[in-house]
């Protein structure tokens, strides 16, 4: 079975939710990119398109907020009929389909079964019979519960993809660094000496954690490392500024403070 994807020359990488969860993907598209040299599209939400152009590994991106993933826009039924008509038109020999445990696989295996996509790969936890060609059992979070990073890789060593680097992969801008640089400086925090973030703010409530657990885990980062903390987030800047008082020390809130537009 896994000569069959070695002839794959065009990847369907369905990852229609955030930023942070196309990231976790980067380090099994990347070993989908070197192992079977193939062109690689992504199919992203809106959240997530944004940080597409930043990842070497992905050649292109079809842009879909789908109704079976929370985002900002509402999607209307004909919308997926346009979808798969899309996806059809591209040709694409395989699709790999990347979840998180909690979220259910079925939407978009179905997408790509009806987008004739050949060989269609995805964990599941019911048997989807033919709606996929390379079935995975998905045992989390029943038996265990691995990191995200690498519940995606071992997803595409499944189909022999050989997995090389497991670090996120996303360019750096460059360009970007004195703008960030004067911002940090402008907070009161020398970008010369080390620092690290810790970012509380969340897109759905149920994975955010306790204010006292951000102050807990910053008090011992402090207690243990000689450097400064930088608390950011796109908005909350009530919340951001409770966390770094009640870590104290070397921490800074930056909540809203640190968006930078290329």
């Amino acid at each position: 079975m896994k000569n069959e994807w070695h002839s794959c020359r065009r990847i369907l990488c369905i990852r229609p939710d955030n930023i942070g969860d196309l990231l976790m993907s980067t380090p099994a598209i990347k070993a989908l990119k070197e192992t079977f040299h193939c062109h690689v599209t992504v199919l992203v939400s809106t959240m997530g398109a944004a940080v597409v152009p930043e990842i070497p590994e992905i050649d292109d991106a079809i842009i879909c907020d789908v109704p079976w993933v929370q985002t900002n826009n509402i999607p209307l039924p004909s919308q997926f009929h346009e979808l798969v008509q899309r996806l059809k038109e591209r040709h694409f020999d395989a699709a790999v389909i990347f979840t998180v445990y909690s979220q259910n696989p079925m939407p978009s295996i179905l997408l790509a079964y009806l987008a004739e996509i050949p060989l269609r790969l995805a964990y599941c936890r019911e048997n989807p019979y033919h709606l996929l060609t390379h079935w995975i059992p998905d045992e989390e979070p029943y038996r265990f519960i691995r990191h995200q990073v690498l519940r995606d890789l071992e997803l595409v060593a499944s189909v022999g993809g050989i997995i090389r680097d497991r670090q996120l992969s996303i360019r750096v801008q460059e360009k970007l660094w004195p703008l960030v640089w004067n911002k940090l400086q402008a907070l009161g925090i020398d970008p010369e000496q080390p620092w690290l973030i810790l970012h509380p703010e969340v897109s759905e409530q149920k994975r955010k954690y306790a204010v006292t657990d951000w102050i807990s885990a910053g008090r011992k980062i402090l207690a243990k490392r000689d450097c400064q903390i930088v608390i950011t987030g796109k908005s909350n800047e009530a919340e951001a500024a409770a966390i770094a008082a009640g870590i104290g020390g070397n921490c800074f809130p930056a909540a809203g403070c640190l968006i930078c537009r290329s």
